[in-house]
């Protein structure tokens, strides 16, 4: 079976308190449908956690909006460490977070109103596109972006879920092998090195940067396209020659507090894992048979970018669309490349939790 990847599932956040930060989400960005509640060890990732495994509980939600979700993740065996530096701009790993809104000013103003950290003035990128920075109540930096698609257009809150993040990297050329040439991310918005006004507000976001904005030149296929949208990825190096920028996960474990991997849904796995090593990105993490999340099930896998960020993939086995009606899907018996309905999607709102 050939590689597909449908798009960004989800990005893992690690937190102090999961019931806590699912509330928060749910409450301020509308993550409100929640696809799976999994407690159990962590017992194969054993790379990235000192050789020894871990007692976790993961919550996975969604936006009926649409984008991918966020995987909500809390050691329970463990007291999660935060870095011991402040996170600055171009600092290697996940810097931001983007999540879409379908009204870019009206969401600024309500987080304003609302009370929350919101770190920037409202600004334009450079491609002339409205957005504005905002931290979580655990620090993590968000950027609420203009949606590029959507799954539903009515909904409660004007934000949706995930659509693509900013990474700092050591070396954009290098970096692109993986997010443009495996990923897909290979069309160019932008491509500047400068000073950006934008960017003021955020740690060292004063300094000189070289910023790639790209995304994707193909519509991609599979089952949970509709849901998860189109994406994008920024790359951001760090030109100021004062500082070294830092591994944002440095002596600390996989699953600690912050943004922890970006995870994309995929179908050939074992082409994709060919690929990877093909050009220097071995599989670190094979789950190789299916794992079980509880309600969900499928193979995972995990590669290091060329700076150590963590990127998972995920090809699933089994989903629960309507937990409540006993629905589930086995994505194994499905065209790889085809949707989804529309309206077997929209049953994942059974799930939507109350507040």
């Amino acid at each position: 079976m050939e590689k597909v990847i449908s798009g960004i599932q989800q990005i893992g956040i690690g937190n102090p308190n999961v019931l806590e930060a699912t509330e928060w989400y749910r409450k301020y960005f509308g993550m409100d449908i929640k696809v799976f509640d999994d407690a159990a060890v962590a017992d194969l990732m054993l790379p990235y956690t000192g050789g020894e495994p871990h007692e976790r509980r993961a919550i996975l939600t969604l936006s009926m909006r649409g984008g991918g979700g966020f995987e909500i993740w809390q050691y329970t065996s463990r007291t999660p460490v935060a870095a011991d530096f402040e996170l600055r701009l171009g600092d290697y790993g996940i810097n931001v977070a983007k999540i879409k809104s379908i009204d870019v000013k009206e969401t600024y103003e309500q987080f304003n109103g609302a009370g929350l950290d919101v770190i920037t003035s409202l600004n334009q990128n450079p491609a002339g596109e409205l957005h504005f920075f905002v931290k979580d109540l655990n620090g993590n930096i968000f950027e609420v972006v203009e949606g590029l698609g959507w799954f539903k257009k009515r909904e409660r809150k004007t934000t949706g879920g995930v659509s693509g993040t900013i990474m700092g990297v050591s070396d954009i050329e290098q970096s692109r092998k993986l997010y443009s040439d495996i990923l897909g991310y290979d069309e160019v918005v932008y491509d500047i090195s400068d000073n950006f006004e934008d960017f003021a507000g955020l740690p060292a976001g004063e300094m000189k940067y070289r910023r790639v904005l790209l995304r994707e030149s193909k519509p991609r296929e599979g089952a949970f396209v509709k849901m998860f949208g189109p994406t994008e990825i920024e790359l951001v190096q760090c030109l100021d020659g004062r500082r070294k920028p830092k591994k944002i996960f440095e002596n600390r474990y996989w699953g600690d507090l912050g943004f922890i991997h970006l995870c994309f849904d995929v179908q050939g796995m074992d082409a994709l894992k060919e690929e990877c090593e093909a050009v220097g990105f071995p599989f670190t993490v094979d789950s190789a048979d299916s794992f079980d999340m509880g309600e969900a099930a499928g193979r995972f896998t995990y590669i290091d970018d060329p700076d150590g960020t963590w990127i998972e993939f995920v090809e699933t086995h089994k989903v629960p669309i309507a937990k409540k009606l006993g629905l589930f899907i086995n994505m194994t018996k499905r065209d790889p490349k085809k949707s989804l309905p529309g309206w077997l999607l929209r049953l994942f709102a059974v799930n939507r939790m109350k507040g």
